[in-house]
């Protein structure tokens, strides 16, 4: 892939870990699509990109409608002519436990969590395999071979389908070799607007389990994600990579 990489797609762009990583792209020259829920909110980060001097667009949807996300990767690819990066970001928490669980909040979190990513994944690889190039980056969580703790804000539910995405990441990396390389990102302690407050009530105790001494911020993730995004030569496919600040050291 020596191809230089010019776009990219972020699910759940609007805030969080996924505006973070859009803002880094942007900074490194790509043109961005911001998938996520219309409202003020998707709005607000598509002028943050473009008030950086980057090109962006928004990609309004739910990742979980497929038919939907067909029309925006079609959008998008019409727009740009190719999508050398996907980060599929997008997701939502679900605190319930299997014994106040309900069907319908367990096939909305695989549906969100899961079948998101395999509904963009589904609609960009074959315009990367057709090209030659791309890359695919896609957000799980620690808790996805941890379980989640007493303290994490979601529960099986939610493990369950960030631990599907590591094994569609293996997957995928051999399925679109050689010219689609695809990695996950397990994010742990992270605090944004959606963990905020429970870290807010156990600050302490978890920076005391985390060895570099603090909790993540959304940018730590960015980093990594950009720099799989964009490393020349690139020999990385299939990994997965625990950005945790060593709290679930082996």
């Amino acid at each position: 892939m020596t191809t230089t990489i010019k776009t990219a797609i972020v699910t759940g762009g609007g805030r969080g870990i996924g505006l973070a990583t859009a803002v880094a792209l942007a900074a490194k020259g790509f043109s961005i699509g911001l998938a996520d829920l219309p409202g003020a909110e998707l709005d607000a980060a598509v002028e943050q990109i473009r008030s950086s001097g980057a090109e962006a667009v928004a990609l309004p949807g739910d990742v979980s409608d497929f038919a939907g996300v067909a029309r925006s990767a079609k959008f998008f690819l019409e727009r740009f002519g190719r999508v050398d990066v996907l980060v599929n970001n997008a997701g939502v928490s679900q605190p319930k436990g299997l014994l106040e669980i309900t069907e319908a909040e367990w096939d909305s979190t695989l549906a969100i969590n899961l079948k998101g990513c395999f509904n963009w994944c589904r609609n960009v690889a074959p315009a990367m395999v057709e090209a030659g190039r791309g890359r695919i980056v896609n957000i799980s969580s620690v808790s996805a071979t941890t379980g989640g703790a007493k303290s994490a804000v979601s529960k099986f539910a939610y493990c369950s389908a960030k631990a599907g995405i590591l094994g569609m990441t293996r997957a995928l990396a051999k399925e679109l070799a050689p010219h689609v390389a695809v990695s996950a990102i397990c994010p742990g302690s992270v605090e944004t607007a959606l963990t905020r407050n429970l870290i807010e009530a156990n600050r302490q105790p978890i920076i005391d389990t985390i060895p570099l001494g603090r909790i993540g911020t959304p940018e730590d993730i960015a980093v990594v994600v950009a720099f799989l995004a964009t490393v020349e030569p690139n020999f990385i496919t299939g990994e997965i990579i625990d950005v945790d600040g060593g709290q679930w050291i082996n």
